[in-house]
């Protein structure tokens, strides 16, 4: 496969989950804040502030709005077209590349991922939004759903779907471990003693914002408890947003891309090699020992892992920078945070 289309067909499927996993953090952290106000008699801007250091935008946020409330914050990681991770922008970028790999891609994939756009473009999402939050971001999840279903289902399987899946599953595991670490490093309880109701309820919504409420109900049949969640949502290995699963799974199509067989810690390339080594410290540590050591320094190390495996994939699948500057192309990038936030770059011909 060109490199070309390699690198359009990941960034067209990260750019997809990175749009469904802000809309399903916001629509959370709406609910989590009509709780809270019942439960406090008031909102927490905290909460609010906790999305932006999730995204690493904050400078960018600072620039653009003068104080964090949760319109501000909203606007900034829905509409806001300075904002290259807003879902708006991962949209549009996601249907860019879509638009240069259109023989790569099944027609039905191409006319979903457009019709997402243009909901945005044309101004009906603002509208949807006014009326009903609720609905508003109901339709980017079930939307996004939709896409992936549709992938699944009409994409040949082959080289081209095994990009896919690593576009995919390295920003859905990166999200889980941001998800997890903010809640355990910036939302520890405040005058709330730990296991407290609204202790509960910002646990709960972090199984929330994976959709792993439920699921983590019939695996546990028990209270929510802060180390069972850490243990589920990073070393379950059967749900499908744990960082296990989502590292298993890219390693898996990693080596259907080489040709490699798993096992044997065999590997042709860099990435290959960081992928196995990241897959097997998961499966052997124990959550003791990730909370011995400091669940906040664990995230912030997984994230950087999965940095450098992104690179590393990059290097050896998608460089094509030997293309010529008057070859009527252009490139767009968009870089989202500092060293710990997964590198964020879509090459599109114009």
């Amino acid at each position: 496969m060109l490199s070309r289309c390699a690198d359009a067909l990941f960034w067209l499927s990260r750019y997809t989950e990175r749009a469904e996993n802000n809309a399903r953090m916001l629509d959370v952290n709406v609910q989590l804040a009509l709780d809270t106000r019942v439960l406090n008699g008031s909102g927490d801007a905290q909460r609010w502030e906790s999305i932006i250091f999730s995204l690493e935008d904050n400078k960018l946020f600072q620039s653009l709005y003068q104080s964090v409330s949760e319109e501000s914050v909203i606007e900034f990681v829905t509409f806001e077209r300075k904002n290259p991770n807003s879902i708006y922008s991962c949209l549009s970028s996601a249907r860019e590349n879509a638009r240069t790999v259109r023989e790569q891609i099944s027609t039905e994939m191409w006319e979903q991922i457009n019709r997402m756009f243009l909901f945005f473009k044309s101004g009906e999402a603002r509208r949807l939004y006014g009326s009903s939050v609720y609905e508003f971001f109901k339709w980017i999840l079930e939307a996004s759903h939709l896409f992936q279903g549709i992938t699944d289902a009409t994409m040949g399987h082959d080289e081209g779907w095994d990009f896919v899946q690593l576009g995919k599953l390295l920003e859905r595991g990166d999200r889980t471990s941001r998800i997890l670490d903010i809640k355990y490093h910036i939302l520890l309880p405040s005058g709330e003693r730990v296991g407290g109701t609204v202790d509960t309820l910002e646990w709960m919504s972090v199984l929330r914002s994976c959709s792993a409420l439920e699921p983590y109900r019939k695996h546990y049949r028990g209270q929510v408890a802060p180390w069972k969640v850490a243990e589920f949502l990073i070393k379950n290995p059967s749900f499908p947003r744990s960082i296990l699963f989502c590292v298993d799974a890219f390693d898996s199509a990693l080596h259907k891309i080489t040709g490699v067989e798993r096992g044997d810690h065999l590997y042709s390339v860099e990435a290959e090699r960081l992928s196995g080594k990241l897959l097997a410290d998961l499966s052997y540590i124990t959550i003791q020992e990730i909370f011995q050591n400091g669940l906040h320094e664990y995230m912030d190390a997984i994230q950087l892992r999965l940095t450098e495996i992104s690179e590393a994939i990059h290097d050896e699948f998608c460089d094509w920078l030997d293309v010529k500057p008057d070859d009527n192309q252009s490139q767009s990038q968009s870089q989202s945070g500092t060293q710990s936030q997964s590198q964020s770059q879509s090459r599109v011909s114009s």
